[in-house]
């Protein structure tokens, strides 16, 4: 187990009993812990504790608070990002928000692009029980990776497009009109090629036919 699973004393084990399977899937309790007391007559019991990473970011103001994480998933059952994707995506042990943190401590190289899968929508701090700003150190995240020159040309480019998008309103609202009218009118292999790795596993979602901005002054005016 990791070295962040150790707690105080045993009378508080109980309280993160509860808060586990409560914040994860609303149960009374986790019906998944196993209690070890010791080793069997004549045997040996060896608990292996893992840093892999884990005193770097004890280390680190920026990112302490992640090893407060009980792996409840519930930044995981909140996310867009990672309800649309599914764990798989991300290539790492622990998928989702908290994945995002984690992965790259342990290898920044291997994982520069899991920070950028996230909206900053803040939902995952909302919910998670123990309080770690989630979407604060995922941000920070994208700083230091592109301050270690690991975010590839690729993704700089489409992160300044999306940002000059994002800022202006009109922009926004045409792009979303011609991919509502573009895309499916597209041939497959247009979409669906090898430079598209998202493609070889997933499809896109039917496109509405109108936008929420439309919808919206369709039925409440303007």
């Amino acid at each position: 187990m990791g070295i962040e699973k150790l707690i105080p004393r045993a009378s508080d084990l109980a309280v993160f009993l509860r808060l586990l399977a409560r914040s994860a899937t609303g149960q009374p309790i986790t019906t998944y812990s196993s209690h070890f007391h010791g080793p069997r007559e004549g045997c040996e019991l060896h608990i292996v504790l893992v840093d892999n990473g884990r005193s770097q970011i004890v280390g680190s103001d920026d990112f302490r608070r992640s090893l407060n994480c009980i792996r409840c998933g519930a930044c995981m059952n909140t996310c867009p990002v990672y309800r649309r994707s599914g764990g798989h995506s991300y290539h790492a042990t622990v998928p989702g928000p908290i994945g995002s943190i984690l992965s790259p401590a342990q290898n920044a190289a291997k994982h520069a692009t899991l920070p950028f899968a996230c909206s900053l929508c803040g939902s995952c701090s909302d919910v998670c029980p123990v309080k770690i700003d989630l979407h604060h150190e995922l941000l920070v995240w994208r700083h230091e990776i592109a301050k270690r020159g690991l975010l590839p040309w690729s993704k700089r480019l489409s992160m300044v497009a999306a940002s000059i998008v994002l800022r202006n309103t009109w922009l926004y609202e045409l792009g979303g009109k011609v991919a509502r009218w573009l895309v499916p009118r597209l041939p497959r292999f247009v979409l669906y090629n090898r430079f598209n790795a998202w493609g070889k596993q997933r499809e896109l979602p039917e496109f509405p036919q109108q936008s929420f901005r439309e919808l919206y002054r369709q039925r409440h005016g303007k």
